[in-house]
């Protein structure tokens, strides 16, 4: 069986042929970097029409997601998608079957279904790019909450809140991707838009000033977050996703702020890197089938 599968991420679309064993058998991306909902929907339509003979439609997908009926409640970075039954459309465009899940809740169900967590009961996932994801599996099920929004730990605070804009003392603004851009650019004087990840890290490994301060409160607000979620979860291991653990020593400078919380905290990379949305996606699909669920 072959399911046609997507990642709606803050910057680009995914794209991709599944089988049921979880092998991408041809994959692409688009840029989405405006969010236009419109856009995103034509290059998915797109897609379908190179790829045909998919058995369904499997997508992954930032925000509040009831995945039993495919609606978006509230579409994360793109907010065109609130309110919007993504999967009865996708049916009605194309008479195929279609499934939509949140993005971090499909990292998690790829790290079980194919990764090193297949033989763990209670596990996390945190995905850190544009913003902070997070998913949790505890007693051998995905945690989704009374209105499918548990696992926001982009929402925990780092801070007690000194005004009313609760938003600027949580962890998305402190330990993503953007805030790491953010505060960076804000030390060196110069547009955020002018500055990449990478460029605050390879500053970062010369020993710029700035760079160490800016990377040094970003491990630190960081280890704080995995601190937090380690004690009310108390999970096995804590899995980290986002094109960061790309980063060689990314989990080895992690784990020297972790051990000052004394601790005994497990860490690691997610397996799938960016494949990860795809193959969560395509799992839950798959589990969602009558004919295939196990």
């Amino acid at each position: 069986m072959k399911i046609a599968a997507f990642d709606i991420g803050g910057t680009s679309l995914k794209m991709g042929v599944v089988d049921d064993q979880g092998n991408i058998l041809v994959s692409d991306s688009a840029d989405i970097s405006h969010n236009a909902r419109d856009r995103i929907l034509d290059e998915i339509l797109v897609w379908l029409e190179k790829n045909p003979g998919c058995a369904g439609i499997a997508v992954s997908t930032p925000g509040y997601v009831d995945a039993a009926a495919g609606y978006i409640a509230m579409g994360g970075t793109i907010r065109e998608f609130d309110r919007f039954h993504l999967s009865q459309w996708l049916s009605e465009k194309t008479s195929l079957p279609a499934t939509v899940e949140n993005d971090a809740h499909c990292a998690l169900l790829a790290e079980q279904w194919l990764g090193k967590a297949r033989k763990l009961d209670d596990f996390l996932m945190l995905t850190i790019g544009t913003g902070l994801g997070g998913a949790a599996f505890c007693n051998g099920a995905l945690i989704r909450g009374g209105r499918n929004r548990a696992g926001e730990f982009g929402c925990l605070l780092t801070s007690r809140p000194t005004s009313s804009d609760i938003e600027r003392h949580t962890m998305s603004q402190s330990c993503t991707m953007t805030a790491l851009r953010k505060h960076y650019s804000q030390r060196r004087g110069v547009p955020i838009d002018d500055v990449t990840g990478k460029d605050v890290f390879d500053a970062y490994d010369r020993n710029e000033d700035a760079a160490r301060k800016t990377v040094t409160q970003f491990y630190q607000d960081l280890a704080a977050c995995l601190y937090n979620l380690f004690s009310v979860f108390d999970p096995q291991m804590i899995f980290i996703g986002g094109g960061i653990t790309a980063r060689e020593p990314f989990l080895e400078e992690l784990g020297e702020q972790l051990a000052k919380c004394d601790l005994d905290i497990h860490i690691d990379a997610a397996t799938y890197g960016n494949d990860s949305g795809m193959l969560g996606a395509t799992w839950n699909f798959l589990q969602r089938q009558p004919s295939t669920k196990s």
